[in-house]
């Protein structure tokens, strides 16, 4: 359901940005000029309107969908649903398992393994100054 409802958004929104898009900033409609042919769908004043209903059509279906979806998924976080806010983070150095808890590290070098390499020395913490 709540699937159905996104890709149902994903659509009114690209509708409605192709809408909003297509009105001209002063109101006229599509920025085409007068083509008498059509009749009043396609005058200027016709235009306008049909926009105008669509805009606000689409504006409030991508509305009520958005609170559809809102209220739908309301209670997914707080029923079961995993956060990965709920997690602490590992410990440094440790690499975690995949439910959240850091993984003992291992003492013995598995077969076939290169062998452990030495520690490296520590750092000096101050600037080093080079000597003449």
């Amino acid at each position: 359901m709540t699937t159905v409802l996104l890709v149902l958004h994903f659509f009114v929104a690209l509708a409605l940005i192709g809408v909003v898009l297509l009105q001209r900033s002063e109101g006229g409609g599509l920025g085409i000029g007068s083509s008498q042919g059509m009749g009043a769908f396609m005058t200027g004043r016709g235009t306008a309107n049909l926009l105008t209903r669509s805009t606000a059509v689409l504006a409030t279906l991508f509305m009520v969908l958005a609170m559809a979806l809102a209220l739908i998924n309301r209670g997914a976080s707080q029923s079961g649903g995993s956060s990965i806010l709920n997690n602490p983070p590992p410990a440094a150095g440790a690499p975690a398992t995949p439910g959240g808890t850091p993984a003992a590290p291992s003492t013995t070098p598995a077969p076939g393994a290169p062998p452990a390499l030495p520690a490296l020395p520590a750092t000096p913490s101050g600037p080093s100054v080079p000597n003449n």
